[in-house]
């Protein structure tokens, strides 16, 4: 479950700012402030079903844009090639032979190409 909503909560800050104000307000009172749906029905002045169905219509929503665009899989996948960059650029301040250093090197800009074709 936890993750289900980290998911929604990082699909909400790609595509926010795309859905009416009432829905990402919904969204972000439920996901971000983690209110109760009957909580967040009080805010609203609505019915606790009204919300849990702007929440699962939302999250489709979502879904679909992601699935269409993909902006989170390609930051995400950005964000793991990083960390991987950046470990071998710390073996490549521990490497002392000529060889290692050019290996690792060389790998950096494998990273490096693969994540610029991906960013396009």
């Amino acid at each position: 479950m936890f993750e289900k909503n980290l998911n929604m909560g990082y699909l909400l800050d790609f595509y926010g700012e795309v859905l009416s104000d009432r829905k990402r307000l919904v969204m972000d009172y439920y996901y971000n402030d983690d209110l109760s749906l009957a909580e967040v029905a009080e805010q609203f002045g609505i019915t606790r079903q009204a919300v849990r169905e702007t929440v699962k219509k939302t999250e489709d929503e979502l879904l679909f844009y992601e699935e269409r665009l993909g902006l989170l899989a390609r930051f995400q996948d950005a964000q793991k090639h990083t960390e991987l960059a950046l470990k071998l650029c710390d073996k490549l301040q521990k490497a002392e032979r000529s060889d290692d250093i050019t290996r690792l090197i060389d790998e950096i800009n494998s990273i490096s190409t693969v994540v610029s074709e991906q960013t396009r």
